[in-house]
Order: C-alpha cells, then sequence, then structure tokens
C-alpha cells in the first residue's frame, strides 16, 4: 500500500460563526479554484504550518495585503533554495559520487539536529528564536508571533525557502497576527482581541486529515481485520496479518528515506519467500510482552485528532518505530527477516504453475 496518510478527498475545516455571512470567498487549499483571482485584494491565511507559510509569500506578490492568522506560532526557519556545496560537488565530482555524499551529509545533518534539539530542547529554541530575529530585526515582535509554546521537533518545522516569508513581511506586504477567532463577519473576521481583520479572501490553512491505507476495509479468511488494535512491525506491516505492507515515510526527515528502505525490505521478504518455496509471512508478536504506545509520538493536532485509527507502536524491536535513518538502515538492510516473522503456505505445484501463468499473461 503506498496511499500515504492524507485523505486527499477533503481537508481539516473547521466551523466558526458567521462564516455564511462573510461577503467574499472562502478558499481550502486542498480544494483550490481555479478561478480565484487574489490580485489587488486583502487576503486572511489562516494557519501557521508548512501550507500557510508557503502560501503567503507567493500570494503576497499580487495580493494588496495578506494577513497569516495564527492561534499560536510554529518554528519556522530558513534554509537556502539551492544547494552551494551540492552544486560545488557536482561540478567537481561525478554525478553519482555527488549525490551519494550529499545525500548522506543531509541525513547526517537532520540526525544531529533532531537529536541535539531532543536533548537540548531550550538551548535549540533559543538558537532557532534567535534565527528570526536576525532575519526581522530586534524591533519585531518575535516573542508574540514566532515563539511556539512546544519544544522543537514536538511538531515538524516550517522551512522557508531564501527566507522569502520573512521578506514579504519586512516589506510590508505581509503581517502576522496571533489571535483566536470569535466569528466572521461581511467584510472579514473579527478576533477574541476586539480588532477585525479586513479581507476579501480567507484561505483555511487548516490542515488536512489523517487516513490509515485510504480506509480500504481489510478482512483475514473472512474475518475483517481492525488495523488499529495491531501492532505495527518494523514500520510497514501489520501483526496476524499477512502479505501486506505498506510506505510509510519518517515525521523528522525526508519521507522517501523510510520508503526506499520498506521497498528494499519487502523485496527481501519476497526472495525469501521464493527460495524458501513458501507464499506466506505474517508478523507475530507470540509471547512478547509489548507495551502499547501510539504510532507516532508527534503533538500536531493533524496527528492527534486521528491516532486512534492507526496501529500501536510496541516497546520493544521489531514493534517499535524508529525515527532513524541509521538505525533502520542496519535493521532493514541487514536484520533477519525471521525476527517476529512466521512464513508459512507451502507453494504447491498447481499454485506455481498458476502463478507462472498469470506471469505469462
Amino acid at each position: 500500500m503506498c496511499s500515504g496518510y492524507y485523505n486527499y478527498a477533503r481537508g481539516h475545516s473547521p466551523e466558526w460563526p458567521g462564516m455564511e455571512d462573510f461577503g467574499g470567498r472562502i478558499v481550502h487549499p486542498q480544494f483550490w479554484p481555479a478561478d480565484l483571482d487574489y490580485s489587488g485584494k486583502k487576503v486572511v491565511v489562516i494557519g501557521s504550518g508548512a501550507t500557510a507559510v508557503t502560501l503567503v509569500p507567493a500570494m503576497a506578490e499580487s495580493a494588496a495585503h495578506v494577513t497569516m492568522l495564527q492561534r499560536s506560532p510554529t518554528y519556522v526557519v530558513s534554509r537556502p533554495a539551492e544547494d552551494a556545496t551540492a552544486n560545488w560537488l557536482r561540478a567537481k565530482l561525478p554525478a553519482k559520487l555527488a549525490y551519494s555524499l550529499v545525500r548522506w551529509r543531509n541525513v547526517l545533518f537532520q540526525m544531529f539536529f533532531f537529536n541535539l534539539a531532543r536533548k537540548r530542547p531550550e538551548k535549540t529554541k533559543e538558537r532557532l528564536i534567535e534565527m528570526v530575529r536576525g532575519e526581522l530585526g530586534a524591533d519585531y515582535d518575535v516573542a508574540t508571533h514566532f515563539t511556539p509554546r512546544y519544544n522543537p521537533w514536538d511538531q515538524r518545522l516550517c522551512l522557508v525557502p531564501d527566507a522569502d516569508l520573512f521578506a514579504v513581511i519586512k516589506s510590508g506586504k505581509a503581517s502576522v497576527v496571533t489571535d483566536t477567532i470569535a466569528h466572521f463577519t461581511h467584510d472579514g473576521i473579527a478576533l477574541q482581541s476586539g480588532a477585525e481583520l479586513p479581507a476579501d479572501v480567507v484561505v483555511t490553512a487548516t490542515g488536512l486529515e489523517l487516513q490509515l491505507l485510504s480506509d480500504v476495509t481489510f478482512s483475514v479468511d473472512g474475518a475483517p481485520v481492525d488495523l488499529s488494535k495491531t501492532f505495527n512491525y518494523k514500520g510497514m506491516m501489520f501483526s496476524d496479518v499477512p502479505n501486506m505492507a505498506t510506505s510509510f515515510g519518517y515525521t523528522n526527515a525526508s519521507w522517501t528515506l523510510k520508503a526506499d528502505l520498506t521497498c528494499a525490505y519487502v523485496c527481501r521478504l519476497l526472495n525469501t519467500m521464493k527460495k524458501r518455496g513458501l507464499r506466506q509471512a505474517t508478523p507475530r508478536v507470540g509471547d512478547a510482552a509489548l507495551t502499547p504506545a501510539p504510532f507516532l509520538d508527534f503533538s500536531s493536532g493533524y496527528v492527534t485528532r486521528a491516532m486512534e485509527k492507526f496501529p500501536k507502536q510496541g516497546s520493544k524491536t521489531p514493534w517499535r518505530v524508529h525515527q532513524n535513518y541509521a538505525r533502520d538502515l542496519l535493521a532493514l538492510r541487514y536484520g533477519s527477516v525471521d525476527d517476529g516473522m512466521e512464513f508459512s503456505n507451502p507453494a504447491t505445484p498447481e499454485a506455481t504453475r498458476a502463478a507462472q501463468s498469470r506471469i505469462t499473461a
């Protein structure tokens, strides 16, 4: 299953009082209308996540003004849009070698930064806030608008390329308001503080809904399977569910790092089954004493709203979900495929012939 974990048929759309009275347009980014023209108009983007910090500088290019309205701040970090080191290495070295060096540099830096943030959250938080203050200047109210209430990596950090969000704020084309919504009015949004934001267009960048395996219904031998009652195996399979894996990436690094490891591991399982003449691989908890924990250790609202739909992770391997590429690389590429796995269902001559005929067809 490579369905991701978002419900693309709908987004998370809170209802606020008075929305029906608003005289402008309300848009959710998941369903962006082709005819939306915000040129010269006042825009309010509700949210502070990746979608919001991407939309604000893009819309500020032609809007009269864009306001990012957030209930609480997010950690926002600027990085260059182009990797100067990678460009230099590609000019000096063979492409494959340059790619490998840059990839590992990025992986190791991410692991170092994540572990540092977990071990020294206050120092990491202080440094991240200093970087924002360096972009916006000493007079900007960074404490109100860019100082989150949580520690780094309790939720995702937002990356803005070449400080584009900070640039439009400094230029006056965009602004940030930290407040809560009281209700919509005909001309904008009334806030709990008593202020009102005028708006012609409101974009609700309030996130998406999580969905496990596209909400497909599964059964084993005719018996329905509730995947939320299972334990996740090596971050990809489900206890007592045979021959099924899902590609699910990292929350603290590139999604494709774990996706690549998952694909390679599934190939190892298939090759093992073929070599042993068996057709079924089923993760089994057996007599392992596991303490259940949420599948993702993340405090983001879109995660906490949906964790009851997801399988549990266990307190020990291979039932732990490690957000660590180096550890997963060793475990999935070189670790035993027999650990916690039951292989069964010998391939009969008839089944082999049937499989070969399907491949030929």
